[in-house]
C-alpha cells in the first residue's frame, strides 16, 4: 500500500452548505456526499429526490463516507429557505451573468445547485439577481457541466477565499 500524507488545515466554521435543489441523479448525489465529508461541508437536500437515500447507487458513490456527512433533508424549497432566513446565499446556473471566482465566499454560506435536467427555478433566480452565478464553459459543445463536478469547482473556490487551505501539520499515514 503506498504511503499517504495527511495535511491538516483550517477549515471554516461555520462549515459552508452545498444545498441541491431537487436532485434527480444518485450517483451524483453520492459522489457530493462524499465531497461534504472530504471538506466537512453540511449536505442540505430539497425534495423531491429522484431516488432514495438507500438507493445502490447512491450508496455506491458515497462509498462508505456516509457516516462522515452531516445531512439536512428539507420538504420543499420554502422550508429550507424558511430555516435559513439569516444564511447567505449563492445561487449557481448556466444562465448566470457573473463567473463563480467574482463571487465573495463566507463561511456559513449556502452555495444552491439546481436539479441536472433542469437546473434552478427561474423565479427563485429572478427573486435573487446579484446572487447568481455560473462557470464558465464553452456552451456550443456543453449545456451545462455534471452536477458533482460543478459542485466541486464552486466549493473548492470557496474553501480557498475563506483560507480553508493555510496547512497547519502535514503527517505520513
Amino acid at each position: 500500500m503506498r504511503p499517504r500524507h495527511q495535511i491538516s488545515f483550517r477549515w471554516p466554521n461555520p462549515p459552508f452548505n452545498i444545498v441541491l435543489v431537487e436532485p434527480e441523479i444518485p450517483q451524483n448525489t453520492g459522489n457530493i456526499a462524499r465531497l461534504c465529508a472530504a471538506t466537512g461541508t453540511v449536505l442540505n437536500l430539497i425534495e423531491p429526490l429522484g431516488f432514495r437515500l438507500t438507493d445502490r447507487e447512491v450508496k455506491r458513490a458515497g462509498l462508505d463516507y456516509w457516516d462522515a456527512v452531516e445531512i439536512r433533508r428539507f420538504q420543499n424549497l420554502e422550508k429550507f429557505e424558511s430555516d435559513f432566513s439569516k444564511h447567505r446565499k449563492i445561487f449557481f446556473s448556466t444562465s448566470g451573468h457573473r463567473n463563480y471566482t467574482e463571487a465573495e465566499y463566507r463561511p456559513g454560506d449556502c452555495l444552491i445547485f439546481g436539479s441536472e435536467s433542469r437546473g434552478l427555478p427561474l423565479e427563485l433566480l429572478e427573486s435573487h439577481p446579484d446572487d447568481v452565478f455560473n462557470i464558465p464553459m464553452k456552451l456550443e459543445n456543453v449545456r451545462s457541466l455534471n452536477l458533482a463536478n460543478a459542485a466541486s469547482i464552486v466549493l473548492y473556490e470557496a474553501l480557498r477565499q475563506s483560507q480553508g487551505f493555510a496547512c497547519t501539520e502535514t503527517t505520513k499515514r
